[in-house]
């Protein structure tokens, strides 16, 4: 069965954006991004909430002043299908489309298919899959910052998840890959 992979860049004190919303800490260089590459190439769809969904329009069209390795993402991203979910959304752009299922309706959909893992990002949307039990693994890029407040990877959870290490990796920048699946 197709694996459900929740994966963010995230700071050491677990936020995946600061308290405006602010990112700019967690941009990637390009061994990062030649990695962040490989791991969207290994997924075969990827649902996002709408803040998500409108921060990745960017990588729907290719800018030509990209360099190798971001045109690469573009091209990568752009062909992955992608669900959004949003209350407030009408129409989306690119190789999305909205969800009209509840989140474990359009799960159990995709996995049923054959195909690739299957990844999920924004922290709003990962905690409605985690409280559904959905995420079978956490693959977290943290980068050596401490932001003090913000957006948590993490949201309050009524139990406790126990995981299993099973990927690590250090990246020239100093960024941490943690890989973990459910124990």
């Amino acid at each position: 069965m197709r694996k459900i992979i929740y994966s963010m860049g995230v700071s050491l004190d677990g936020y995946i954006a600061g308290p405006g919303g602010d990112i700019d800490w967690g941009v990637p260089d390009e061994e990062l991004h030649r990695f962040h590459n490989e791991r969207v190439r290994e997924v075969g769809a990827h649902f996002c909430g709408r803040r998500l969904y409108e921060t990745m329009l960017y990588w729907e069209t290719t800018d030509p002043s990209a360099g190798p390795i971001e045109a690469e993402f573009a091209g990568i991203w752009q062909a992955l299908p992608k669900i959004v979910f949003s209350t407030t959304l009408e129409s989306v752009e690119g190789n999305w489309r909205l969800a009209t299922g509840s989140i474990a309706d359009e799960v159990a959909a995709l996995r049923e298919q054959p195909g690739k893992d299957i990844g999920v990002g924004g922290a709003g949307l990962a905690a409605a899959f985690i409280e559904l039990g959905l995420i079978d693994e956490y693959e977290l890029f943290v980068y050596p910052v401490v932001i003090g407040a913000g957006t948590p990877f993490f949201p309050p959870l009524k139990e406790r998840l126990d995981l299993e290490l099973v990927e690590t990796r250090t990246f020239g920048s100093r960024v941490e890959h943690l890989r973990y699946r459910q124990a």
